[in-house]
């Protein structure tokens, strides 16, 4: 085996007595977790490890601390910013075989799972209880995965984001030390708050072993719809005027024209190429009613049409997962090219200007690109379609996302609300945090003095800001 990173060989004959024929150097799963969803390429590692307990996570991570081995840890794989990549080498660790369910208590609407569970499971496994977990970013990604990255997903209008969502933590330090954060109880106020501290950091400061999860009751009643417009001026205008009149939409998306047409390709779909809203209201029979209600004249008043309602628990499940198909879709456009997905999230008001601001941007550069958002709290996506070999239209790929980025935090948002920083906004963070960098740095030290937690990721070097 070629090796990448000089103190994998080393740590990996550390790692073999403790693993046995959990840790493998086969080329063939070394390619396998060195790939991604996304354009980045490939990646592998110079071994994956596969723990089982959080003691054999600890073990690990004392072994390869004292060789200065990189450690990067690795979920589902649906990341779309290169998060999982072991750019640097050394090793995988993935935490699939950590999926246990290890408590659910109904009476506090909690529940307690290791990182591998996915999210799907987890509400299969919760449904008798009357409850859920809310957080649903579309992939079936590992909770860990979700937590590392901050989630959110088409229902975070509602719900809130993984943020929101996780109550308690533990976490395996660079060192191997084992600490847990926060607790079962709803709030607290003793000392910092290190739980928020881990969830987005994007396994950089420490490896989560187990979450404490806030439950959530299963609506009684679900109500979903459809509509078109005539601009996305006009669907954003709308989605402002929901949100300020104080509507408990449970999920409200834009897809723009170009987004539709991507969906009619991949699914063989029917829908009007003009840019649409899906929506849905969650609680009881006649609450769901009168949203809807007030929801159709409110759209009526900025041009809906079209307005298709169903409260089919089977047809909402089928209009969802359309939604959650919309990075395949994007690839069903100029094909034989690759997905660069980015995001940005600015404040509602200010939403309209920057969506119609990419689409503008998209045509001025020849690029296709789509756009989806959970417009509800601001944030869209943008999928454009790329040709690695094509040096001209990378360039011009690359000059969009800088120009999205910076319209961003000119409007007074953020370079992601959900993606994450991973391998793809690290350029951004100076300009978006500023001195705080420098405040990140000292942490990233301080928790993991050798570097060795997921390498290169979220943070500039320090010659970049």
């Amino acid at each position: 085996m070629q090796t990448i990173h000089p103190a994998a060989p080393a740590a990996i004959a550390a790692l073999a007595p403790l693993l046995g024929d959990r840790l493998s150097t086969s080329e063939a799963l070394r390619d396998q977790h060195g790939a991604n969803e996304a354009h980045y390429p490939p990646a592998p590692p110079d071994a994956v490890a596969f723990p089982e307990t959080t003691e054999e996570v600890a073990a690990i991570l004392r072994e390869c601390h004292a060789h200065g081995c990189p450690v990067t840890a690795q979920g589902a794989g649906s990341a779309l910013e290169g998060h999982h990549l072991a750019i640097r080498g050394g090793i995988a660790l993935s935490l699939s075989r950590m999926d246990r369910i290890l408590a659910v208590h109904p009476e506090d609407m909690d529940a307690v799972v290791q990182p591998g569970v996915t999210r799907s499971r987890l509400n299969e496994e919760l449904r008798a209880t009357g409850l859920m977990f809310p957080v649903d970013p579309g992939a079936d990604a590992s909770l860990g995965g979700m937590a590392a990255t901050r989630a959110s997903g088409t229902t975070a209008v509602r719900y809130g984001t993984m943020r929101d969502n996780v109550l308690a933590l533990e976490v395996v330090l660079a060192d191997g030390r084992i600490i847990r954060t926060g607790s079962r109880a709803r709030k607290s106020s003793a000392g910092y708050d290190l739980t928020r501290l881990m969830i987005g950091s994007e396994g950089t400061l420490g490896i989560i072993t187990e979450m404490t999860l806030r439950l959530h009751g299963q609506p009684e009643a679900v109500s979903a719809a459809t509509c078109r417009f005539a601009s996305v001026a006009d669907a954003v205008d709308c989605v402002i005027a929901t949100i300020q009149s104080g509507l408990a939409v449970a999920r409200i998306e834009l897809l723009d024209e170009m987004m539709v047409r991507g969906f009619n390709a991949y699914q063989n779909g029917d829908l009007p190429e003009a840019p649409h809203l899906f929506v849905e209201f969650h609680g009881t029979p006649a609450g769901v009613g009168e949203q809807a209600q007030a929801f159709g004249e409110l759209a009526g008043e900025y041009g809906a049409s079209a307005i298709r309602w169903t409260d089919r628990a089977e047809e909402c499940r089928e209009l969802w997962h359309m939604r959650h198909q919309a990075h395949y879709a994007t690839g069903a456009l100029d094909p034989g090219k690759r997905t660069l997905a980015t995001d940005v999230c600015v404040p509602i008001s200010r939403l309209a200007e920057a969506v119609t601001h990419a689409q503008d941007l998209a045509r001025e550069l020849r690029l296709t690109s789509t756009i989806v958002g959970h417009v509800g709290d601001g944030n869209f996506h943008c999928g454009l379609r790329v040709d690695p070999t094509d040096a001209d239209e990378v360039a011009r790929v690359h000059r969009f996302t800088a120009a999205l980025a910076e319209t961003a935090l000119r409007l007074g948002g953020t370079v992601t609300g959900e993606h994450g920083v991973g391998l793809g906004k690290i350029a951004y963070m100076a300009e978006e945090h500023g001195d705080a960098v420098a405040v990140m740095r000292s942490l990233k030290t301080a928790l993991d003095p050798k570097g060795i937690l997921n390498p290169g990721k979220m943070l500039p070097a320090d010659d970049e800001g």
